[in-house]
C-alpha cells in the first residue's frame, strides 16, 4: 500500500505548465526528497498536495484510496499536514497556545489539558517548553513546534519545504533524528530541499522535476549528488566551488577596528568587531542569521552609521576604491522590480557618462550596455527592456552581479548571494565571484549556508552574539567546529 499516490497530475497558469502529468508514489514510513531548480514546479505540486491549489487534471490517492483535496482544511482533516521554511506561528503566544490554535471551538481552555495532551505526541524527541513563548525560542525549537502543531491535528505525511534553511548544524542534526523517529512510526515524509549532501543523509528515495515534468524517481543508495545536480539542471554542473589559491602580495584592502553598530531599532548588533581582508582572498562570515551579519555589511558599504571603531579602506596600487556590494534582499534592496533591466543595471550611475549627458540618458548607450551584460553574465532574456519583476530569482541576482562587478570592484561585499537560488544559479554566482577573487578583489562572503562558506573561502570568520569570536584557516575549518561556535560563541 502506498501513503500517497499521485497519477497524470496537471497544472497551469495560463500559458504556463507548472506540473505536467506527474505521477508519484511515496511509500508509508519513508522520507521522500523532492528537487528541482526554481520553477521546475516543486512549489505547486506540494501546494496541490496540501489542498492550496487544485490539479487541472489527475488524481491523488491516499492509502489507495480516491481522495480530492479541495482546500488546506480538507488536507488536514486527511492527515497531511505542511511545515512551512518560514514558520506560521504567532510569536507572542505560548506554545500551548500555537498548536492548539483554531482546533477548538471552546470559549474557555484548559491549557494544562491541551498541554497534557501534547505531551503524549512529543516522545519523538520533539520536547519543548509549552509554557514558554514562541518568541523566546531558538529557531530549532520555533521547528519543533511547527512539527508538534502538525501533528497534534493527526498528520500522517509531513511536506517539510527546506527545512534546514535557517537551522545550525546540530539543530540539524536533531531535526533529523526527529524525522527518523517519525519514519520509523510510520509517518510519511517529503522532503524539500536543494542542499544535496542532506539528501543523501536522510533521504530513502528522491523524485527530480525539470520544467514540471517528473525526470527520475530512484533511491538514494543508488545515486550521487552530483547525478542528482546533472538531473535536476539538465547539463554538467559544479556543485563544488573550484576555488584557487592566488599568488599575490597579501596587501590589506580592508580594515576593522572595534567596530561597534546599532540596528534600526538602536540596539547594538555589531560589538568591538576586528578583523583584515587581503587582496586575492575570500573571508566567509559563518552565523546564525540575526547575529550582526547585516549591520556590518551595511556599515562597511556606508550604507549604516557606525557608533564607535573605524572602518578603512586602502585600495593596492593607489587605485580609487571601489565598492561592490551584492545585498541580502535583491528585491528590496538590490533592484526596482518595475524597472527595466537596462536601467537596474546603471542604478548607480544614472547620471554619469556615457549614461547621462546634458541631464539626458542616452539610451542607445543604456540599451547596449545591457545587451553586453546580457551576454557577458548569462541573463536569461533577449529583452533588455523588460522589467525585472519578470525574471527569474536567479536571474534578478544576475542583474546585480552584473552591475556590481562590471567596475572590478577592490572589494565585494556579497550578503547571502545564493539565498533562494537554485544549483544552476548558485554555481555562476560563485564562478563570478572567483573570478573577481582571481583578478585580486577582496570579498567578504557572508552567509548562513555553512557549507557554501566553507567551499568558497580562504579563511572563516564565525559571527555570535555581534562579534567574530575565531576566525580559522580553511583547512581548519570543520562543519563540526565551525557549527559549535555558531551555536556556542
Amino acid at each position: 500500500m502506498t501513503a500517497l499516490r499521485l497519477e497524470q497530475i496537471s497544472k497551469s497558469f495560463g500559458q504556463f505548465v507548472a506540473n505536467d502529468n506527474i505521477n508519484l508514489m511515496v511509500e508509508p514510513g519513508s522520507i521522500h526528497a523532492i528537487l528541482g531548480e526554481n520553477g521546475a514546479g516543486k512549489t505547486t505540486l506540494m501546494k496541490i498536495i496540501s489542498g492550496v491549489h487544485q490539479p487541472d487534471k489527475g488524481q491523488i490517492y491516499l492509502d489507495n484510496k480516491l481522495t480530492e483535496i479541495t482546500s488546506p482544511n480538507i488536507a488536514i482533516h486527511n492527515g497531511i499536514g505542511m511545515i512551512h521554511q518560514h514558520f506560521m506561528l504567532i510569536p507572542e503566544l505560548s506554545v500551548t497556545e500555537n498548536i492548539i490554535l483554531g482546533t477548538s471551538n471552546n470559549i474557555q481552555l484548559n491549557l494544562k489539558q491541551k498541554a497534557a495532551e501534547i505531551n503524549q505526541i512529543a516522545s519523538y524527541g520533539l520536547e519543548v517548553p509549552l509554557t514558554a513563548k514562541v518568541k523566546d525560542l531558538p529557531v530549532g525549537t520555533q521547528q519543533r513546534v511547527e512539527i508538534l502543531k502538525a501533528l497534534y491535528r493527526q498528520a500522517r505525511i509531513l511536506i517539510l519545504d527546506e527545512p534546514t534553511a535557517v537551522l545550525t548544524p546540530s539543530e540539524v542534526k536533531s531535526l533529523f533524528q526527529v524525522l527518523r523517529q517519525l519514519a520509523e512510526n510510520n509517518h510519511t515524509i517529503l522532503f524539500i530541499s536543494h542542499k544535496l549532501n542532506e539528501v543523501m543523509e536522510i533521504c530513502d528515495t528522491v523524485t527530480v522535476l525539470r520544467r514540471g515534468k517528473v525526470i527520475a524517481t530512484t533511491e538514494v543508495e543508488n545515486t550521487t549528488p552530483q547525478e542528482l545536480a546533472e538531473m535536476m539542471v539538465g547539463r554538467t554542473v559544479n556543485i563544488t566551488p573550484q576555488k584557487t589559491t592566488i599568488n599575490l602580495e597579501k596587501k590589506v584592502v580592508l580594515a576593522v577596528e572595534n567596530l561597534d553598530v546599532k540596528n534600526d531599532l538602536g540596539i547594538s548588533t555589531v560589538r568591538g568587531l576586528s578583523f583584515r581582508l587581503h587582496q586575492g582572498e575570500i573571508l566567509g562570515v559563518a552565523g546564525v542569521d540575526g547575529n550582526g551579519q547585516r549591520e556590518l555589511a551595511d556599515s562597511i558599504a556606508g550604507l549604516r552609521e557606525i557608533t564607535s571603531g573605524n572602518i578603512s579602506l586602502t585600495p593596492p596600487d593607489n587605485q580609487p576604491a571601489k565598492i561592490g556590494y551584492i545585498p541580502e534582499d535583491r528585491q528590496t534592496m538590490g533592484l526596482i522590480l518595475s524597472f527595466s533591466l537596462a536601467r537596474n543595471l546603471i542604478l548607480k550611475a544614472f547620471k554619469l557618462l556615457p549614461f547621462c549627458r546634458y541631464g539626458f540618458l542616452q539610451n542607445k548607450t543604456i540599451n547596449h550596455h545591457a545587451e553586453n551584460a546580457i551576454q557577458a553574465f548569462d541573463i536569461r532574456t533577449t529583452d533588455a527592456q523588460l522589467p525585472a519583476k519578470f525574471l527569474s530569482g536567479g536571474n534578478q541576482q544576475k542583474i546585480i552581479l552584473a552591475r556590481e562587478l562590471s567596475k572590478n570592484p577592490t572589494l565585494i561585499i556579497a550578503m547571502q548571494p545564493t539565498r533562494g537560488l537554485d544549483i544552476g544559479a548558485t554555481e555562476s554566482v560563485q564562478e563570478c565571484l572567483l573570478a573577481q577573487k582571481e583578478q585580486g578583489a577582496a570579498i567578504l562572503y557572508i552567509s548562513t549556508e555553512l557549507e557554501e562558506v566553507l567551499a568558497m573561502s580562504d579563511r572563516v570568520a564565525v559571527i555570535y552574539n555581534g562579534k567574530f569570536v575565531e576566525i580559522l584557516d580553511a583547512d581548519d575549518a570543520t562543519v563540526e567546529r565551525v557549527g559549535y561556535l555558531m551555536s556556542n560563541g
